[in-house]
């Protein structure tokens, strides 16, 4: 499938919206139906809204208003000098300010998801329900994760200090997050993306991914969510997304047969993954009146 070809995203408006900083963003806005919710959906690191979403937009569309953008340091986002979650929280709330949306449900994968949950946290009059897939409380309990984020100022340092003429791209740590039986042309196609954004910017992604914990206050989160938990996930353990479902009052766990990359190589049972999962946030029959539209 050619993720490139979206029949929703070719239709979208495009917004180009100034950040906080001063810095701009691209924005695609993808039409639902009359008086849909809103769902921003927020992609995992190293990826792209378009890598990481463009296989189920079409799908998602039917049903919600979808809003997409590249994060800091990737793809078309903004600059980020350094990389903070925090600032790709407040960015969402910066989109949201200037589009006139009240309201929202946040879509969050792997990064994303802390994203998400920051966004919370952060504007939580603007969220109206949290979809977490594919993601955790924190990402530093195993050894080789502690051992990953002590090396990771070393990687940052001496990835900045290479020549521009031997810089190299995302892809270079990106294609962990692909399994090996990927199909060639999808594996290609994410590595294309991939190399739109720096390594160093995707290290300092990394980095503040490594840093993140929400352990201290997620348990206070007061707004439906629903925890989609890929099953076969070798980058998050599937315990760890199990780990934050528990820890989440009154949250759904949608279960789903796929490793890391199912977006990419099972996009239509990812989408209706994600549509379950926005179900329980948000029943139909309540959806319209609860995100104020």
């Amino acid at each position: 499938m050619d993720r490139t070809r979206s029949a929703a995203l070719a239709r979208a408006r495009t917004h180009v919206i100034e950040l906080p900083d001063g810095c701009a963003t691209r924005v695609w806005d993808v039409p639902g139906p009359s008086g849909a919710p809103v769902l921003v959906l927020l992609h995992g690191v190293t990826l792209t809204a378009r890598l990481n979403w463009g296989g189920v937009v079409d799908q998602l569309s039917q049903h919600y208003r979808l809003l997409l953008l590249d994060q800091r340091g990737h793809g078309a986002g903004g600059r980020a000098q350094p990389f903070r979650l925090e600032d790709c929280a407040d960015d969402v709330a910066a989109v949201a300010r200037q589009l006139g949306v009240p309201k929202l449900i946040a879509v969050g994968y792997s990064m994303g998801g802390l994203v998400a949950q920051l966004l919370w946290r952060r504007h939580r009059s603007l969220v109206a329900g949290l979809v977490l897939c594919s993601t955790t409380r924190n990402t530093s309990g195993a050894p080789w994760e502690q051992s990953a984020a002590l090396a990771m100022p070393g990687l940052l340092t001496a990835a900045a200090w290479l020549p521009p003429m031997y810089a190299l791209r995302a892809d270079v740590v990106g294609s962990a997050l692909l399994d090996h039986d990927t199909d060639p042309f999808d594996r290609r196609w994410a590595l294309s993306e991939m190399r739109r954004t720096s390594l160093v910017d995707a290290l300092s992604a990394i980095r503040a991914v490594c840093e993140f914990s929400s352990h201290s206050w997620i348990g206070s989160v007061d707004v439906p969510t629903a925890v989609l938990v890929t099953r076969h996930d070798r980058v998050v353990a599937p315990r760890r997304q199990l780990k934050l479902a528990r820890a989440v009052p009154g949250s759904t766990v949608i279960e789903l047969d796929g490793g890391h990359d199912v977006f990419l190589t099972s996009p239509g049972r990812f989408g209706a993954a994600v549509l379950a999962a926005g179900c329980a946030v948000f029943p139909r029959c309540d959806a319209t009146a609860a995100v104020g539209a």
